[in-house]
């Protein structure tokens, strides 16, 4: 893990607040994604998408994919109350993409926000 941080710090040396702190929240989120596999591409895809570094988000992704799986059971759960009682695996993948959509998107521009000022402070230091 200290390797993985340590690798991030190189990655992302010199970048401005924001984009910092759009790399952080963004593969944070993404890298929660509930649907094993997917969160490598959907990274790919945001770093193309964002002109941010590909390296540093799929960093950011490998260090937050424990938290995948903490959280599949918690999103499932948060999913089926929107969309009511699951009856199959199918319908628990998308019990626990709707959990996320719902709980994790909101929170990553939460995070973006106060992550891009702490920062900015930071670095004013």
């Amino acid at each position: 893990m200290r390797q993985s941080v340590r690798k991030l710090a190189a990655v992302t040396k010199g970048l401005s607040a924001e984009r910092l702190a759009l790399i952080l929240a963004v593969g944070l989120v993404l890298g929660t994604f509930p649907v094993f596999g997917l969160p490598t591409v959907l990274c790919l895809g945001a770093a193309l998408c964002l002109k941010v570094s590909v390296p540093a988000l799929q960093l950011v992704n490998q260090i937050s994919s424990p938290l995948q799986w903490l959280l599949l059971f918690p999103l499932e759960r948060a999913g089926s109350r929107f969309l009511g009682p699951a009856s199959h695996l199918g319908s628990m993948v998308l019990h626990a993409i709707a959990g996320w959509f719902c709980i994790c998107v909101p929170l990553g521009f939460v995070l973006y926000l106060t992550l891009m000022c702490v920062l900015r402070r930071r670095r004013e230091i």
